[in-house]
């Protein structure tokens, strides 16, 4: 299961030349950013360009997370979320949050047009694809224009598929982010910044003086330490607990499908303001134009039957765009703030050594940068003033209690049901592309058998000891608590967990 954006892609120069963890002299940098999506090389592209000594450690390939999985849309119009910001913010918050995307999406499009990358400009619309979507539907307008956004409504839009009006916000873009990041990685290293791949941080503590000292284990099978002024953890969610961003943050996955479709492409970015959700966009490829649809989101490690919503989301597809065929398919893994604003800044309080950078929910690509923006000029002395509405520490977080207390009771109740389920599963085999935990709370195992090749790990998550489920659309084992996600031979794909999965059997 490979995106669009990832499939056939050559090796890119400058990954051929990467430098490794090998010497002791490659172990040290003023600033390590961990993580090597968009965030994290935006992040280490500006601190180059004002002189620092820049790592940057990425456990899989650049882009292998959320970056190279998005839908690529670099829209400040993002579905219903400014609905959320104002029921839960200020007016004032909301255009702050809204500043700081307009200024991430104009720094991204500055940037691919000096350096010649491909994008394309194209109206964002948040519509409603039934008569009960439009109030969620101009609810969103309301917002938008709280936010002070430059949106209008529309009655009519030029789809095929049921669409009862929506949200405009004109002049938008697209892009695939690949060549972007293959670009950032080109001045990095021009600026001799460092990106090492295979290199994933586990922990990250003080040396005996006062640098940071950062655990990794490479691809090799070495485990050194790097030294560091500071870290910026740009990896999703935090690899660390400290500052407890795993409870402030519900893990999402969600699904896209590209099709090649006969006749005219519908082009513009589409994004249902109702459930289901169906989000839309073009994509130009060096064989013709391909459509994307997304959907079919839910909770990390909590749906029964993911494989069931993709069908029907392929279903929806080949109805509106008859003689529609699939080329491509994959998924990716977002991140809901419980206070709906992202969380940028210190891991703590006061503590300007770690930064993180998290709570993007779906909307990256403008989101990141900002970010990456607001994170380095902070690092380098600087301030956004719309920064406030992205910090990871304020007391506007207090309007996500309630969200964070339920949340973390649906977290306990899964711990809870992850131990005691399996009893019941006793006996019971994994058939082909299916996984089963089963056993006593003393002795689980998790079964599965992909390609025909059976396998036996312990479904104890590593992070804080939750019981990981079978996902049967992206055949791999995930955790229902914070969102770690596990191939079927156990090896670790996503975290907050930073280890494998124990073997056995």
């Amino acid at each position: 299961m490979t995106s669009l954006w990832l499939s056939d892609r050559p090796d890119h120069p400058g990954h051929l030349i990467a430098p490794t963890l090998a010497e002791e002299s490659e172990r040290s940098a003023d600033v390590v950013v961990v993580g090597a999506g968009i965030t994290g090389l935006v992040t280490a592209v500006l601190l180059a360009r004002a002189g620092q000594d820049v790592l940057v450690l990425e456990a899989r390939t650049a882009g292998a997370g959320a970056t190279g999985n998005t839908t690529a849309k670099i829209s400040v119009l993002q579905g219903t979320r400014m609905t959320d910001i104002v029921r839960k913010h200020s007016p004032r918050v909301a255009q702050q949050y809204a500043q700081g995307n307009l200024e991430g999406q104009q720094w991204l499009v500055d940037y691919c047009t000096a350096r010649g990358i491909d994008l394309q400009r194209h109206d964002a619309y948040t519509y409603a694809q039934a008569p009960d979507g439009v109030a969620r539907a101009k609810a969103e307008l309301a917002a938008c224009l709280t936010a002070g956004l430059d949106v209008d409504w529309v009655d009519e839009a030029d789809v095929p598929f049921p669409f009862h009006g929506g949200v405009r916000l004109e002049n938008q873009a697209q892009f695939d982010p690949m060549p972007f990041l293959d670009s950032l990685i080109a001045e990095l290293r021009e600026r001799e910044g460092r990106l090492v791949e295979g290199a994933r941080v586990q922990r990250v503590s003080h040396d005996a003086g006062a640098r940071l000292k950062l655990r990794v284990h490479t691809d090799s099978g070495a485990e050194v330490d790097v030294l560091a002024n500071r870290c910026v953890l740009a990896t999703g969610v935090p690899i660390l607990d400290r500052g407890g961003f795993f409870a402030r943050l519900t893990p999402h996955r969600s699904y896209c499908m590209a099709f090649r479709v006969p006749g005219n492409i519908t082009r513009g970015m589409f994004i249902s303001a109702d459930s289901p959700t169906r989000s839309t966009r073009s994509a130009p490829t060096s064989d013709g134009e391909l459509l994307i649809v997304g959907g079919a989101g839910h909770p990390v490690g909590r749906s029964s039957d993911p494989a069931a919503a993709i069908d029907e989301l392929a279903s929806w597809a080949k109805q509106h765009w008859p003689g529609a065929v699939q080329t491509h398919f994959w998924s990716a893994q977002d991140y809901a703030p419980v206070d709906a604003l992202p969380y940028v800044g210190p891991i703590l309080p006061g503590n300007e050594e770690i930064l993180v950078a998290t709570g993007f929910d779906k909307w990256g690509m403008t989101n990141g940068v900002a970010a990456a923006l607001a994170l380095a000029g902070r690092m380098l002395g600087g301030r956004m003033d719309w920064a406030e509405a992205f910090a990871s520490w304020s007391p506007h977080e207090l309007s996500g209690l309630a969200t964070a207390v339920q949340a973390n009771l649906t977290v306990g109740l899964n711990m809870a049901k992850g131990w005691i389920a399996p009893v019941t599963r006793i006996g019971t085999p994994a058939a082909e592309d299916c996984g089963v935990v089963s056993g006593l709370p003393w002795h689980l195992e998790a079964h599965s058998v992909v390609d025909g090749v059976p396998r036996t790990v312990s479904p104890v998550c590593p992070h804080l000891g939750g019981i990981v489920n079978w996902n049967d659309a992206d055949k791999s084992w995930d955790c229902p608590l914070h969102g770690s996600r596990f191939a079927p031979d156990g090896t670790l794909i996503e975290g907050p967990a930073t280890r494998d999965l124990s073997r056995s059997g």
